[in-house]
């Protein structure tokens, strides 16, 4: 499933406004405040009436004393309604915000892994952030603002028919005309915004991915393309907000001017009211105060539309991502028969296509029996299917055919969490995240102790480099660990797998960035961790599973042949030409060089 922005409606807001249902209390008293500054605002017009007739027209400072005390007490009442209106609304907007964007991130650290190949996870992060952040505004600043100016527009146009009836007519009829351009502009608004929120998320993507990859585009010398490329992105997602701004001028502008000509002939003809004795000053300035009300609301109601627009877009875009469900059906803990420490694997049967390539065999008609507490070597030119057999047994996807059997079990039928826990990866890239050493080490066991931590590292031979960090375990290893070489970051991800204890392990050349005066050491590492646990090998280097119990040989999603080095080495044909090819290679005597170990924080 590919996300993407459909035209937006007002009513794609209604799920977000769900959120609010947790905070009832804080929401009706924003309400009661929001009622309580629109009341008070409207019998300011009141007060000037009063002021007018008799503060200023009764000749009396004491007349005029308690007109000025009524409007301080009517300002008063309105700066204390909109203290606690704002502080609710603006509580409630960074709350539902905050909430929002947890159920969104929580939904997507569920997804399978085929969503985030259609998906880039920079449209996916601008979603989080840029999204969010507008239905904050919306909520806690926006949406106040059109319901308070709505309720005192209201309210202004009741006043100002019980002021007068014949100037009110004459706003009447300018009302109509105000709102015919904000719903006629209104629409092309929300399309541009639309178009806006996703061509910010398209720039957000491309600068990750490049920055994401800044050493290579160093090395091809690609700066200037990607400047020129990413300024092209730029200059778009500008030219799309050029066009969603002056349309929103063009709203603005045309709504006032209309709003403030029927005021020009109201006042012409109130004037001429207040001239021949049919209405007191007093009068004419309450019914001025209430028209510059409804113009005022008019116009905040107006630019908020836009606003509005924007919000159900990315509304629209959250809840997408929010109601994304995963391929991988989660039944959930079950409750199982004891297990035995020694796990045993089988793929049967399995015909399986990735879901970006729909019209190609990743494995077909594939059976493999792993064995409990044995190890399996996979090898294979590449594309054979040895990294499918990993995301099958981790059940990143489901095969269409056969069936995954952990001790004679489907794993479909056992929760995610129950499989996952047995399993320990050591991926050939290790995964380092933004954080320190022992953060990354405990990652898959966050309770465990310094000791245990220790433990692992030097059963890793990562001790030594990690003791000579600035900070030791608490030393921060940047963005992806790119303070540590190649070696020193596999060191890490396999003291994790240690300090795991898992009952099945998956080595995907574990020792492939290791350097070679450690990696004899690791490999030793290695063969006491794999000690009575069932361990997958992907073998890019035959040399590191000679003494492998059993190695499957794979070629284009089918299993060749299953055996012994030596075995293979008299039936298998691939098997022999790919020995042939490897050891070959390393007939060279190989020859001793100084460790560069000792530059710890210096990235190899």
């Amino acid at each position: 499933m590919v996300v993407g922005a459909k035209p937006s409606k007002l009513p794609s807001l209604l799920p977000v406004i769900g959120f609010l249902r947790p905070y009832k209390l804080r929401l009706v008293g924003a309400s009661l405040a929001l009622l309580f500054t629109a009341g008070a605002t409207l019998s300011m017009g009141r007060g000037l009436q009063v002021l007018i007739d008799r503060g200023f027209g009764g000749g009396d400072s004491a007349d005029l004393l308690a007109a000025v005390s009524l409007l301080i007490a009517i300002a008063a009442a309105i700066a204390i309604g909109t203290f606690i209106r704002f502080y609710l609304v603006s509580w409630l907007g960074e709350r539902v915000s905050a909430d929002l964007r947890k159920a969104v991130f929580d939904n997507i650290v569920q997804l399978h892994p085929g969503f985030f190949e259609l998906n880039r996870s920079g449209e996916i992060m601008s979603r989080l952030t840029t999204d969010t952040t507008l239905l904050q505004t919306i909520i806690g600043s926006s949406f106040s603002m059109a319901l308070r100016s709505s309720l005192t527009m209201i309210g202004a146009l009741v006043m100002m028919f019980i002021t007068n009836l014949k100037l009110s007519l004459i706003i009447a009829v300018g009302v109509p005309l105000v709102l015919l351009p904000i719903l006629f502009f209104g629409r092309r608004v929300r399309r541009l915004s639309n178009q806006s929120q996703d061509s910010i998320a398209s720039v957000g993507s491309y600068a990750g991915e490049v920055i994401q990859h800044i050493r290579v585009v160093q090395s091809y010398t690609q700066e200037p393309f990607e400047s020129a490329a990413f300024a092209r992105e730029v200059e778009r997602a500008f030219a799309i907000a050029q066009r969603r701004i002056w349309q929103r001028a063009l709203l603005m502008g045309g709504a006032i001017l209309l709003v403030f000509a029927g005021m020009a002939g109201m006042l012409w003809e109130g004037g001429q009211d207040v001239i021949n004795g049919r209405m007191t000053g007093g009068e004419l300035g309450a019914f001025v105060f209430y028209a510059i009300m409804v113009a005022s609301g008019i116009a905040t109601v107006s630019e908020v539309w836009g606003e509005l627009q924007r919000a159900a877009g990315a509304a629209e875009r959250l809840i997408e991502l929010l109601n994304t469900r995963s391929l991988i059906d989660d039944p959930g803990p079950q409750e199982l028969p004891v297990q035995p420490a020694r796990p045993e694997l089988r793929l049967d049967g399995v015909t399986f296509y990735y879901p970006t390539r729909p019209g190609q065999a990743a494995l077909r008609d594939f059976s493999l029996p792993i064995e409990a507490g044995k190890s399996l070597a996979l090898v294979g030119p590449s594309g054979a299917g040895k990294s499918t057999v990993f995301e099958l047994l981790q059940r990143f996807y489901d095969p269409q055919q056969g069936r995954v059997l952990l001790n004679g079990e489907d794993i479909r039928e056992l929760g995610l969490q129950q499989l996952r826990s047995h399993i320990a990866l050591v991926p050939q890239q290790p995964a380092l995240f933004t954080g320190d050493v022992r953060y990354n080490i405990r990652y898959g066991r966050p309770d465990a102790s310094e000791a245990e931590i220790i433990a692992a590292a030097r059963a890793a031979h990562a001790e030594e480099f990690i003791e000579r960090l600035p900070d030791g375990y608490g030393s921060h290893l940047g963005e992806q660990g790119v303070r540590l070489s190649g070696g020193q970051r596999q060191r890490i991800a396999l003291a994790r797998a240690i300090l795991n204890d898992p009952q099945i392990l998956l080595l995907d050349e574990a020792t492939s960035a290791l350097d070679t005066e450690s990696e004899h050491q690791v490999q030793q590492a290695l063969h006491e961790l794999m000690k009575n646990r069932t361990t997958v090998i992907i073998a890019h280097r035959l040399s590191t599973i000679l003494h492998a119990d059993n190695i499957a040989v794979l070629d284009q999603g089918r299993l060749v042949a299953t055996g012994t080095h030596a075995d293979l080495m008299k039936s298998c044909e691939l098997y022999q030409r790919l020995a042939s090819l490897q050891f070959r290679e390393t007939d060279a005597e190989p020859v001793s060089c100084p460790s560069t170990e000792s530059a710890p924080f210096a990235p190899g």
